[in-house]
């Protein structure tokens, strides 16, 4: 078992280099860029004579200025085929990154989520830098995947930042220094069940176009299904983006005027509505926080799906699934998602009130593992921690 970086530390000579106090940060996906900003704006409190420097999205840019990349649009992918197809794009992009970081000499990097990108970089820089601090914030989920892999990433970083409460145990017993800061919007969202509207439907199907179009197509028949069966029931689509407002009105064709859209309000919608059909990820544990009884909608291509499930060594891919070690919210996946099951499902969940209290109350023991919502802020001290040290 490797001991933690921390221990291994020496300089030589040879390393010496005129460090400068800037921090530099890699997100590549929209979660990274609000995951980042809100560090951002914790460190800046902190540290505010400290510069940023790297590449994630827009709201990492306004924060940290004109040396600051946008480059989310571009880097933004999801699935092993669509990565292939892009394998030009990324290694030219992994070799500009390092070469942003060699010139910016920076007291450490941080790395946000994106971890099919990330830790090829993180392994990168030690074998470059080998006296460069490397942080990650949102521990990669090689839990489920690679649980292998903690072994080499404890030779590679330096520091592990958690959002699950399990995960500093696995990291920390193969070498790898972890905490655990919390769950990153736990504070973000105020769930109240008094605004809900009884007959709405929620419709959350993700915020790639991968997955719009793979997933939207089955949320819009599985809506056809339940409007047949009870003609007054709505539906409200959140899109994440304009582009993606595009993507669904043009899959809506002529039952536009039975689903409405609405763009960036994710969260409110989630307070609003009955019942919600949600895509995998980040959603899934925003709907549980924001106590909105749900079913989880997914599918990829059937490349990536088979890739996954010869990798994957977890029962669930829900994240509220996961933290409560049963399955707490249905899951449809791929070849599962049927629009006439998935429709019994949800008319259940409005109808059946103990049905709905036991994946509320389950909600609750869940979001209590999950921390205070003071995420941003325990993971800038952890840092700034580390940096000092």
């Amino acid at each position: 078992m490797p001991p933690p970086r921390s221990s291994l530390r020496w300089k030589s000579p040879s390393e010496s280099r005129r460090v400068t106090k800037k921090i530099y940060f890699v997100a590549g996906e929209a979660s990274g860029d609000n995951h980042g900003a809100a560090l951002m704006r914790a460190l800046r409190e902190r540290a505010p004579d400290w510069p940023f420097v790297g590449r994630g999205g827009p709201k990492m840019q306004a924060i940290a200025g004109g040396e600051f990349r946008d480059w989310i649009d571009e880097a933004a992918v999801v699935g092993l085929w669509e990565v292939i197809k892009r394998y030009g794009f990324f290694r030219k992009q992994f070799r500009h990154t390092i070469s942003e970081i060699a010139a910016a000499n920076p007291a450490a990097v941080v790395l946000i989520d994106y971890p099919g990108f990330n830790l090829r970089l993180a392994r990168a820089l030690r074998k470059k830098f080998p006296s460069l601090k490397i942080l990650y914030y949102i521990s990669p989920q090689v839990w489920a995947w690679n649980r292998r892999r903690i072994v080499k990433m404890g030779r590679w970083l330096d520091l592990m930042l958690c959002i699950f409460p399990f995960e500093p145990v696995l990291y920390n017993a193969s070498g790898l220094k972890a905490v655990f800061v919390g769950y990153p919007i736990t504070g973000e969202i105020q769930a109240s069940a008094d605004a809900r509207d009884p007959r709405l439907i929620g419709l959350f199907p993700g915020s790639r176009q991968r997955e719009v179009r793979k997933i939207f197509p089955i949320m819009r028949a599985t809506a056809s299904e339940l409007s047949r069966a009870d003609p007054d029931l709505h539906f409200e689509i959140a899109a994440a983006s304009e582009p993606l407002a595009e993507i669904i009105r043009k899959e809506l064709c002529d039952e536009a005027e039975k689903l409405s859209i609405t763009i960036g309000e994710a969260r409110g919608l989630m307070q609003r509505a009955a019942v919600g059909l949600v895509a995998s990820g980040t959603a899934t544990l925003e709907a549980a926080l924001s106590r909105l009884p749900f079913v989880l909608v997914y599918r990829v291509a059937w490349f990536t799906y088979l890739a996954a499930r010869a990798a994957v060594g977890v029962k669930y891919i829900g994240m509220p699934n996961v933290l409560a070690d049963r399955e707490i919210v249905p899951e449809f996946i791929q070849h599962e998602a049927r629009p006439r099951q998935i429709a019994l499902t949800v008319r259940r969940l409005l109808s059946d009130q103990n049905e709905r209290t036991r994946m509320l109350n389950n909600f609750d023991s869940v979001a209590k593992k999950l921390g205070l919502g003071e995420a941003s802020a325990n993971a800038a001290d952890a840092i700034i921690a580390e940096l000092r040290q």
